[in-house]
């Protein structure tokens, strides 16, 4: 469903399924004035705190006013860009403040990261760069009312590439540690994806090697439980690759992990859209990270 107003629904159709430059200024035209007027920042938000030796990287921590009684569940996002652009936060724009903001009105802290982008940074370095965010977040996250034991990862379009490249284990140990994950629109296996620049930028141009980049073996063998979701009107290379790794899923375990389509919303607008219209996406997030975060939740029998 989306609670969106048909004619609003419409002009994000309109825009395009695309992620440029001109349908990001067309859709923050749009979506940006409606996330003014619910109000999307988290009462408070600390900015630009080092996680590693590299200028980007940083991180936002989005909290409430005080803690609660109880450490909260931890929201971790990663952004995409198409690993060459892209930032925990955009200025005189909601994004991504509005995920910190909609992560603290769900009972969670919100922890938004940067990282080292393409082409100067190249595959691993994204998984590496997630890698070292959740070992500050879970160092430091208790000082800010979150609990280092319920940290859901997730990531969007590039982000979710990084993100699934950590849970498959390129950034090195670690990722058995998240309470969950969410990969929404991501690259998984650079071997199928459709050539272009942002592949080659990321991953190189030299093909021979994408095998071992591919992040669907780890992923199958990964037990961090993970929700994968697209858009509906998302790129089409998007639906092609959650496919393939639900393929794989299936193959190997004889289920696939949650998914969701994200209802009549494109690449861009299922993200933009959290907190404005959350039974397009945000209900189904925040139902799967309380219920992966849950104390007790992975106890063994």
């Amino acid at each position: 469903m989306t609670t969106l107003p048909p004619e609003v629904l419409g002009q994000i159709q309109a825009v395009g399924r695309g992620a440029s430059p001109e349908e990001v200024g067309a859709l923050t035209e749009l979506l940006a004035p409606l996330h003014e007027k619910r109000g999307y920042l988290a009462p408070r938000v600390e900015r630009d705190l080092p996680y590693g030796s590299d200028p980007r990287h940083l991180v936002d921590v989005h909290t409430p006013d005080s803690p609660a009684a109880e450490a909260a569940p931890v929201l971790l996002f990663v952004h995409g860009g198409g690993h060459v652009s892209g930032d925990k936060s955009e200025p005189d724009t909601p994004w991504y403040d509005h995920i910190g903001g909609w992560a603290v009105r769900h009972g969670m802290v919100g922890v938004n990261m940067s990282y080292r982008l393409a082409p100067q940074h190249q595959w691993p370095s994204g998984a590496e760069d997630v890698a070292a965010a959740v070992a500050w977040t879970r160092k430091n996250i208790a000082e800010y009312g979150g609990d280092p034991d319920r940290i859901v990862l997730m990531g969007h379009s590039a982000g979710a590439t990084n993100a699934a490249s950590y849970l498959a284990g390129d950034g090195g140990a670690g990722a058995d540690d998240l309470a969950g994950a969410v990969l929404l629109s991501g690259i998984y296996d650079p071997q199928t994806a459709e050539p272009n620049f942002i592949l080659t930028a990321y991953n190189g141009e030299d093909a021979s090697k994408y095998a071992e980049q591919s992040a669907v073996p780890g992923l199958v063998l990964s037990q961090v439980p993970t929700l994968v979701g697209v858009a509906e009107l998302d790129i089409p290379d998007f639906h092609r690759q959650a496919v393939s790794l639900l393929d794989s899923m299936l193959a190997a375990r004889g289920v696939i992990p949650p998914f969701v389509t994200v209802p009549g919303h494109t690449h861009l607008s299922e993200i933009y859209v959290l907190g404005i219209d959350d039974e397009s996406f945000g209900d189904d997030l925040a139902r799967f990270v309380h219920s992966v975060s849950a104390v007790g939740a992975h106890d063994a029998p």
